[in-house]
């Protein structure tokens, strides 16, 4: 019993961070992954890069992404940082 108690800190300490750090950091990733895969033809889109364009092609793993000078650039889906409304 006088064990249980002495790990009773780090036991709590390993749940504050959980629920601190751990399950919202999950939680975000998962929704990049998700806004990742319902990216669609027109989607006017931002790369982690800066790039700002609307999605000509798509592909499994790339995305072709045209600008307003008609200048077109290849990326991996993973370069997507956030769909422009």
């Amino acid at each position: 019993m006088e064990m249980l108690l002495s790990l009773s800190p780090i036991i709590l300490m390993f749940v504050i961070f959980y629920f601190l750090l751990i399950r919202p950091q999950q939680k975000k990733q998962k929704q990049v992954r998700q806004m990742q895969s319902d990216l669609q033809k027109g989607n006017s889109v931002i790369t982690i890069g800066g790039f700002h364009g609307v999605i000509h092609a798509i592909d499994e793993d790339t995305v072709v992404i045209a600008s307003n000078d008609g200048i077109k650039l290849t990326y991996d889906r993973s370069a997507i940082r956030e769909v422009k409304q």
